[in-house]
């Protein structure tokens, strides 16, 4: 009976490479994203509110507490994004040197998945220029 479910077991194996990259790219970019994100929500929060500023402590307590948690969603939101792009950038470019690799271009592997990952960096620019 073990032997019957274990000959029809489908199993996937996932290069550790995949792995690592696109942690190391959720990670950095959750860093830099959240840094971003919270310094631009705190700044939007000062120019949004520059013209009522509180007169009495309470106020000021509030206004405090408010922009704090404004800051903090905006680095959440920030980081996510930021995440997101960087571990997608990383899978691509494992994805694509695994291409290169299963196509039989072994020493150039590397060149195909910078060129392939940078043409997609250019046409996902390209669009938000215009």
């Amino acid at each position: 009976m073990s032997e019957m479910s274990t000959s029809k077991a489908v199993r996937v194996e996932i290069p550790p490479r995949y792995l690592y990259v696109t942690g190391t790219g959720i990670a950095v970019g959750m860093g830099i994203g959240m840094m971003r994100g919270g310094r631009q929500a705190g700044l939007q929060f000062l120019a949004e509110n520059a013209h009522r500023t509180p007169t009495t402590v309470g106020g000021w307590y509030f206004y405090n507490k408010t922009k704090n948690y404004k800051v903090m969603l905006g680095a959440l939101r920030g980081g996510g994004v930021e995440s997101m792009r960087l571990g997608l950038a990383g899978a691509g470019w494992v994805g694509m040197e695994e291409l290169g690799e299963q196509g039989g271009w072994g020493p150039a592997k590397q060149t195909c998945a910078g060129a392939a990952t940078g043409a997609g960096f250019g046409a996902a620019c390209e669009s938000q220029v215009r």
